[in-house]
This record gives structure tokens, sequence and C-alpha cells, in this order.
């Protein structure tokens, strides 16, 4: 997880894309946050594309896929996800992944894990009313949650090339804050607790 040098503490980050879909615009902006995150977050994706459909019969004996994916996120600082809007909420393939993250009683990925959404679609509201049912559902998870800034991307054709570069300089700017903000939401989320 974090990783002190001399001169610098490196925190590493998981992101999930919530599309399974290769051209995902969602999975378009991970590479520009992958591109533009500062020295200290080390982003690293994690696939949510091979878990079967969540139940609770699973709970006495957790599939490896599933295992995996609770490792990866436990082996991490933060987590990132970014989410599509589908029909005004998250996709089911997303919720999915969380099901099998928050399972089985007693044994939740995200409590007290810090958790940063963000989000992109062609519309203007860029995932905003999905990101409100993501919230809902970390919250009862118990995930720290990054608040502010939050930030729903508009896609728009070429704002990002397949390297990950972003071609419109205030939106560059803005998802530099926005990751700038997730480092110190980082960094609060894992200092230590003052003693009473």
């Amino acid at each position: 997880m974090t990783t002190t040098t001399e001169h610098q503490t490196s925190y590493r980050i998981g992101y999930i894309v919530g599309s399974p879909a290769a051209a995902s615009i969602n999975r378009r902006l991970a590479g520009a946050l992958v591109r533009l995150a500062p020295a200290e977050l080390q982003l690293e994706e994690i696939p949510i594309s091979d878990l079967p459909f969540y139940s609770y019969e699973h709970d006495d004996d957790y599939p490896q896929v599933a295992r995996d994916l609770k490792q990866a996120i436990a082996d991490v600082d933060a987590v990132i996800v970014l989410t599509p809007e589908y029909n005004r909420s998250v996709p089911g393939f997303l919720k999915n992944a969380l099901d099998w993250a928050s399972r089985p009683y007693g044994e939740n990925s995200f409590a007290d894990k810090a958790t940063a959404i963000i989000g992109a679609s062609p519309g203007a509201i860029g995932t905003a009313l999905a990101q409100q049912h993501l919230r809902s559902i970390l919250a009862y998870c118990g995930a720290r949650q990054l608040t502010t800034p939050e930030a729903y991307i508009q896609m728009t054709p070429g704002l990002v090339e397949d390297d990950g570069t972003v071609t419109v300089e205030s939106t560059e700017e803005f998802l530099r804050t926005w990751l700038d903000a997730l480092a110190d939401h980082v960094r609060r989320s894992l200092a230590p607790t003052p003693q009473a």
C-alpha cells in the first residue's frame, strides 16, 4: 500500500471502471486520470468484468474472482469509482461489483476505505444522478468519500485522446485539481487518529 521514500510518500489508488465496454468513455476518462495523476498517486485498475452475478448463496464459499476483488481493494490506499449513468442510475455491472465487495456480512471491503467518485457522459449533467445513487451505496458501506469537488464530466468528441491526453485546458486543469483533492483526502484518511 503506502510507500515512503526519503522525500516522497506514494499512495496506491485502485480504480474501478463501471462499464464493461472496451470503448467506454469512462475507461477513456480513467486513462486521463492515470496520465494526469501527481507523482504521489500510483493508479492501477481493479478489474470487475469476470465477476458472476452476486447471490447470498456464495457467501459461505466465495469464488476466487470475488476474493481477488476484495484483496485488490484491501491492497490499495483508496478507490476511485468511475461510473457511467444508465437510466438515471449506476449500471448493474458496477452495482454487482459493489455487492460482491461488500459481502459476506462483516467483511465489507469498503468500510473506512477512502473513495472518490467521478463519471463521464455525453450528456450535459455528466452522471450527476448516477453519482447521487452511488454516494448512497458507498455511504451505507461506510466508505470515506471525497465529497468536493464533485466531478461530472461531459465527454464531448475529442475531449480525451486514446493516450489519455485531455485536449481542453480547463478540463485538464479541473481533473488535476480533483486529483490533488483526492491526494489530500487519502492523506487525511490514513492519518493516525489522535488519542483522547
